[in-house]
């Protein structure tokens, strides 16, 4: 039985999951980012202009994430920093970051700058739900010293999951931290079906319009 705390050790067989609950789950995730896609329109076309409104940049920010098995894909979120000469360097933002642009700060507290990644959903590349896809240089440096860190890729990451549901989102400042939000990725994992996504989005939105941990 899947609780907020993490159990070792995991069971990972339990991730052989039967084609046909793959098939459901690639369907469920189809049918609502498609229907969010279009029922968000406005809003997303809303957000695009005042982006483009307050600061010079692109619209979207496209970055290398590392994606199930490790495979690489281009995940797309809503520009919230100002546009720098080293923007190819990875920095995660802070708290209180003067990278972060003003329409970028309200994206940023209330998640809509991920709306964008419904894109990735469709294109097969996300899931709804599953752990939350680092930049692959994260990817190397955490591999080195966080414990179960690479079963965390034998799915596809999400656009939230089962860490980001008990508080863990935003920047992570330490090895304590990454390791607890690993451990409830993969905790997520030895249990996940379709019941518990469902679960996890109802609560995200509840944390949504909370603004937990978010900025």
């Amino acid at each position: 039985m899947l609780t907020s705390r993490p159990t070792v050790p995991y069971e990972f067989n339990r991730i052989l999951r039967s084609q046909g609950e793959e098939v459901r789950r690639r369907a469920f995730d189809l049918i609502i980012a498609v229907v969010a896609l279009i029922i968000t329109l406005p809003v997303l076309l809303a957000i695009a202009v005042a982006i483009r409104i307050d600061s010079p940049g692109p619209i979207l920010f496209r970055q290398t994430r590392g994606g199930i098995n490790g495979r690489p894909f281009r995940m797309y979120k809503f520009r919230t920093m100002t546009v720098t000469e080293d923007d190819g360097a990875i920095t995660q933002a802070t708290r209180g970051d003067p990278r972060i642009t003003q329409v970028g700060r309200r994206l940023r507290q209330t998640s809509l700058d991920e709306l964008p990644q419904l894109l990735n959903v469709i294109r097969g590349e996300m899931s709804l739900v599953g752990p939350r896809p680092h930049a692959l240089q994260h990817d190397i440096e955490f591999g080195k010293f966080v414990n179960g860190y690479a079963l965390r890729s034998q799915v596809k990451p999400g656009i939230t999951g089962w860490a980001q549901i008990h508080g863990l989102r935003g920047g992570i400042s330490t090895v304590e931290a990454i390791q607890r939000r690993v451990d409830f990725d993969n905790d997520y994992i030895a249990h996940r079906n379709l019941r518990l996504d469902v679960l996890i989005l109802v609560r995200t939105i509840r944390e949504v319009l909370r603004q937990t941990n978010a900025y």
